[in-house]
């Protein structure tokens, strides 16, 4: 594609991004822009030895003058979250650094599209939107596609199915009030409540799912690979990817994205996510299917809890 992409953050999640962006042939010119310089140079030249075997592409790095016509920004500075720590406790500390990077950003990028990765992302999302005058349209924040993956993922491990065979989202906050509507969760076009009534895999023994376990296992996860490993940043650079293809597409494509809601299910000013169309133009609209009295509730406990969090900041 011939798409020039800033990336704002050459940390791990900042710098695999663009890597993928360079493997995938996304971009045709990647700007890598940190305030540690020295790093982000490191970065972009690692990648850009790399890419005479891939698909033509410019990476280096630069500085925010150096985004000018930029068709997408990722943001994805801010501090990283800690073993242990809720993502919500980064909101202050990072919700400043947004407010000094946006308009710099937008100064020279003002027509881009806007990917938001800091954590927390809803709320950064929400800061995003306050601070700029970028179009709602343009401005979304990576939410719980991650989440949503790592639940197609899970179900797919339990059923022994392609991940492309199961269809569930995990919605509202990217964090623990995250929850999955298991009423709207297919796989193979079974509802998910019947698979073990309909899928036959003869020899095959179906496990009972454990709905709890498995969101227990979905919020949990980052965590869990952040001790284990000191940070998460494959999966989370699949999703932008995902999100950045979907982008410049001729079609739309529905995911679970932290957008700002407008009255949806009862729902305003606050990022969460829910079902979401994205494709050329941005955000193009919603997917609202029926929610169970329960699953409703738990989608408004979300938004309270990034509200509550959102009337203590200094935006």
């Amino acid at each position: 594609m011939g798409i020039k992409a800033t990336i704002i953050g050459a940390g791990s999640v900042g710098s695999t991004i663009a890597f993928m962006m360079a493997v995938k042939d996304i971009a045709s010119e990647v700007v890598l822009i940190d305030v540690n310089t020295k790093k982000a140079m490191g970065e972009a030249l690692d990648i850009r030895q790399g890419t005479p075997l891939c698909a033509p592409i410019t990476v280096y790095a630069g500085s925010y003058v150096d985004a000018a016509d930029s068709d997408v920004v990722i943001i994805t500075s801010g501090v990283a979250r800690k073993a242990g720590q809720a993502r919500l406790a980064l909101a202050q500390t990072n919700t400043d650094i947004i407010k000094s990077i946006a308009p710099k950003i937008t100064k020279y990028a003002p027509n881009a599209y806007y990917i938001i990765v800091s954590n927390p992302v809803d709320i950064m999302t929400y800061v995003f939107h306050k601070v700029t005058d970028i179009p709602k349209s343009h401005i979304i924040g990576t939410g719980t596609l991650l989440d949503t993956a790592r639940l197609c993922s899970r179900l797919a491990e339990f059923l022994n199915v392609s991940q492309k065979n199961v269809h569930a989202y995990a919605l509202g906050e990217h964090g623990d009030s995250m929850f999955v509507p298991w009423s709207l969760a297919q796989v193979c076009n079974t509802p998910l409540a019947d698979y073990r009534k309909n899928l036959d895999f003869g020899i095959i023994e179906l496990p009972e799912l454990n709905y709890d376990e498995i969101e227990e296992y979905i919020r949990t996860s980052g965590g869990k690979i952040i001790s284990r490993k000191g940070a998460t940043y494959y999966a989370v650079s699949i999703a932008v990817c995902h999100i950045i293809e979907c982008l410049f597409s001729s079609v739309n494509t529905v995911m679970a994205v932290s957008t700002m809601l407008e009255g949806e299910y009862g729902i305003d000013d606050v990022c969460l996510s829910i079902p979401t169309f994205v494709g050329h133009g941005g955000v193009k609209g919603r997917v609202l299917p029926d929610l169970t009295d329960e699953e409703l509730e738990r989608l408004h406990n979300s938004a309270n809890v990034l509200k509550e969090v959102i009337s203590g900041l200094e935006i």
